[in-house]
């Protein structure tokens, strides 16, 4: 297998952002970075650069698109050791934000097409997004993992998901203020069990970041940013920007009800193909746990999260199915990606100097 089919244009500018080194995709990230790096003054160069991307045809799948919101969005999760912080609330920082999730959201809806909606009731809302999810037969990235991939493919696989595992649960936790009743205990239910029900070593990005170290990996956030292609980052920045927006409330249910509706048996998958590689328990531990507590949430999640919300706010219908519609997309795009380039020989890596060491890994 090799490292070196390119997922995007070569890496520019790299820049040290806390622990990490990341490199520019483009004139937006590269300001963005310059900034996050302490140069103040490419502040000025945001708003201005956002509205020369007009031409952008993907927003979707563009490096420079997806790198960016991922960067500003970092500056409010405090994901890169709080760098930047002081920019979260600054008007430009936020202008440029919203100008590429406007971008983001319209080629999300352009690609995802209308969807039929169920009657806002909870059993017909649910019953809608488990016919949405319900496995299907045929080749699936979870399954080549399983019987095909080897040490090389397990390791990027692992490194790919740090993107959102070691976050894992906060995109959604935004929306849990923009909710009442029913609903909101329902989410609380499950962001409780993603948070380890109060145990430290049992929260989900704990238990992630465990898998990465037994794999000979880095569990540092942001490590592997770089090697990621754009549309891995837009599965990320798709959970929090409807986290994030209030308007999006429904979007994020839905989307989440899909999440783990989608997570138990490919989880198991996984599991079963870190130990046809010998990789150690504990590698495979946080997949174990998924393969429980998943098949669990998916029940709160369709009946009692988004069949609740449906039924307390009706016109909410709609952004529940798109959101679970949009979750389904990215991820599948995602997978397919890695998928198809594995199955051709190549790596799923962006070509960058991080890939090679997510492929040399450790010792096992």
């Amino acid at each position: 297998m090799t490292v070196t089919n390119v997922m995007s244009q070569a890496p520019t500018v790299g820049y040290e952002i806390g622990d990490v080194t990341i490199e520019a995709r483009g004139p937006l990230s590269d300001a963005i970075l310059g900034l996050l790096s302490g140069d103040e003054r490419r502040i000025d160069d945001l708003v201005p650069t956002v509205g020369s991307m007009d031409a952008v045809e993907d927003a979707i799948r563009d490096d420079d698109v997806q790198l960016s919101l991922f960067l500003i969005y970092a500056v409010s999760y405090g994901s890169l050791d709080q760098i930047g912080a002081q920019w979260e609330w600054d008007t430009r920082l936020i202008e440029a934000r919203v100008a590429l999730e406007r971008m983001f959201e319209a080629e999300v809806r352009r690609q995802v097409g209308p969807i039929e909606s169920p009657a806002p009731r909870g059993p017909a809302v649910a019953e809608a997004l488990f016919e949405m999810t319900k496995p299907t037969p045929g080749p699936s990235l979870s399954r080549y993992v399983a019987r095909r991939a080897d040490e090389s493919q397990a390791r990027e696989y692992l490194a790919l998901h740090s993107i959102y595992t070691l976050r894992e649960a906060d995109a959604h936790s935004w929306t849990i203020p923009r909710l009442t009743g029913r609903a909101k205990a329902a989410l609380v239910e499950i962001q409780a069990d993603e948070y380890g029900g109060g145990e430290h070593h049992g929260v989900h990005q704990v238990m992630y970041a465990r898998t990465l170290r037994s794999a000979g990996l880095d569990d540092t956030y942001g490590r592997y940013v770089d090697a990621a292609p754009a549309i891995t980052l837009a599965g990320f920045n798709l959970m929090t920007m409807f986290g994030m927006n209030r308007r999006l409330r429904g979007a994020s249910v839905g989307h989440l009800a899909a999440f783990e509706m989608t997570s138990s048996i490919p989880c198991r998958l996984v599991a079963e193909g870190l130990r046809r590689l010998r990789f150690d328990d504990d590698v495979a531990a946080y997949y174990d746990e998924h393969v429980e507590a998943d098949a669990v949430h998916e029940q709160i999640a369709g009946r009692d999260l988004a069949g609740s919300l449906a039924e307390d706010d009706p016109a909410l219908v709609d952004d529940i199915v798109f959101g679970a519609a949009a979750c389904l997309a990215v991820e599948g795009w995602a997978s397919d990606l890695t998928l198809e380039r594995w199955e051709a020989g190549d790596s799923a890596l962006r070509e960058s100097r991080i890939a090679r060491d997510i492929t040399g890994g450790g010792a096992l």
